[in-house]
């Protein structure tokens, strides 16, 4: 029969610990960029209609799409810019993310831009 070796399992517990907080705050992070992906997604989809719908329409589309996301307010201002044959859809807007003693913000600027 070998000895067997005493060690501890606190570093074990401790490396459990950080991994546990890094997904914690990263998933943070990543529901701010997922919101900011759906939020462009729905602009591009938007684009792809917008022979069909006056930009009334689609600046209320957009502002509800960005509320029932749960985006800052600043998301709901929308610049549409329409040509003959293309059409430009821009947003700008801030996020807050808490991390460990520090509070990021995340600038996001989601567009879209497509023929008519």
């Amino acid at each position: 029969m070998s000895a067997r070796r005493g060690t501890s399992s606190t570093g074990c517990l401790f490396s459990l610990l950080i991994v546990a907080a890094i997904l914690y705050f990263g998933a943070n992070v990543a529901e701010v960029y997922w919101r900011y992906y759906q939020y462009n997604d729905e602009m591009h989809q938007t684009v792809r209609f917008a022979a069909r719908s006056p930009n009334d329409q689609i600046l209320e589309h957009l502002r509800a799409t960005a509320d029932s996301l749960g985006l800052p307010d600043a998301a709901g201002n929308i610049s549409i810019r329409r040509t003959a044959k293309s059409i430009s859809l821009e947003s700008e807007y801030y996020e807050r993310v808490e991390l460990p003693m520090y509070v990021a913000e995340l600038h996001f600027h989601p567009h879209a831009e497509g023929p008519l």
